[in-house]
């Protein structure tokens, strides 16, 4: 019986312990002021790199995807001295379909038949995806590309990361014009082109109670933007 106790007690434990380590941790941490922690200092061993460029059809601009070297590391020192083996993937970002991911530093524009190379943006944020609307350009001329990345330390780790809160940015196939389209401290939930209409459509959500997660306890907010306008204004609109 004594043992049937310890037992129960060893997996009571085990299961506490599985639950806690569960416990998601908070997307957004509030203190009041309303200041992002800085950034932690970079770590000197990441290595900048930048895949072969990339020409969207239909444009033309030259597109430079930069991110991290990626180092991976297989195996471990043995007692007799051989050592791990690292592994490095030189290939930072993927294109199919008019859209480039992966999770990128920055990307740059080059023109066609010039040597200048322009950046996105001097602000650090990490890059998930950067689609090229090519059926608004078809209809309308204007050659547009929507991106959803990270911008925002929210849980103010000194990091930023698939852990933050997603955002919703639109610039030309240039590079300029890079605007923020989502609200800041509002998770991009998806977003969608309705080419009929001309309409980019996207969803967000809002920490309404402040609990630092999105839940189905916070509100959620439906927008589209005409593209066929040069402002790029976001209308705000209610499905239910």
């Amino acid at each position: 019986m004594k043992n049937i106790r310890i037992v129960v007690l060893f997996v009571t434990v085990l299961i506490l312990a599985s639950c806690k380590e569960e416990v998601e941790k908070p997307k957004v941490i509030y203190d009041g002021t309303n200041k992002e922690k800085p950034f932690a200092k970079i770590d000197s061993t990441q290595i900048a790199i930048a895949d072969l460029p990339i020409q969207i059809e239909g444009t033309d601009y030259l597109i430079h995807p930069v991110g991290d070297l990626r180092v991976y590391e297989r195996g471990t020192k043995s007692r007799y001295g051989s050592s791990s083996v690292i592994d490095l993937s030189f290939t930072i970002s993927n294109y199919s379909d008019n859209e480039i991911t992966g999770y990128l530093q920055n990307l740059k524009f080059q023109k066609i038949n010039s040597d200048s190379i322009k950046a996105l943006t001097d602000k650090r944020v990490l890059i998930q995806t950067a689609t090229y609307l090519s059926g608004i350009a078809d209809k309308t001329k204007k050659r547009i590309m929507v991106y959803t990345l990270f911008d925002i330390d929210s849980n103010r780790d000194g990091k930023l990361d698939s852990s933050d809160i997603k955002s919703l940015y639109l610039s030309d196939i240039s590079g300029e014009n890079f605007t923020k389209i989502s609200v800041n401290f509002q998770e991009l939930i998806d977003w969608s082109l309705i080419e009929s209409q001309n309409r980019l459509y996207f969803r967000t959500v809002e920490d309404t109670n402040k609990n630092g997660q999105f839940d189905k306890n916070d509100v959620v907010h439906y927008n589209y933007i005409d593209l066929s306008r040069n402002d790029w204004k976001v209308d705000s609109y209610e499905p239910i």
